[in-house]
């Protein structure tokens, strides 16, 4: 899998944020099917920077029911954080 279909787009949240912070680690929504080794290898091409590890999180699909029926649906996600090595980092609102 290419490195462009990998990562869809950054995570921008609170807690992404507060790790961006404290622990150097950056968010991103990743495909459905990629893993940390893709993960790993698209964020090291894609910004030039060293990757010490990454967590991956998935979100299963809800449905969204009121007074027992369904009512909608709700999609999943898989997520992944990044931790960078020390030095490097990655600022998505550069100037802003």
């Amino acid at each position: 899998m290419d490195y462009t279909q990998v990562l869809l787009r950054p995570l921008i949240s609170e807690k992404a944020s507060m790790a961006k912070e404290q622990s150097n680690q950056v968010c991103f929504y990743v495909h459905p099917e990629a893993n940390k080794i893709e993960v790993k290898k698209a964020v090291e091409r894609a910004f030039g920077v060293t990757v010490r590890s990454v967590n991956i999180v998935r979100k299963r699909p809800v449905n969204r029911m009121r007074s027992g029926r369904v009512v909608g649906r709700q999609s999943g996600y898989k997520k992944a954080f990044v931790k960078l090595t020390e030095g490097d980092k990655i600022e998505f609102f550069e100037g802003v």
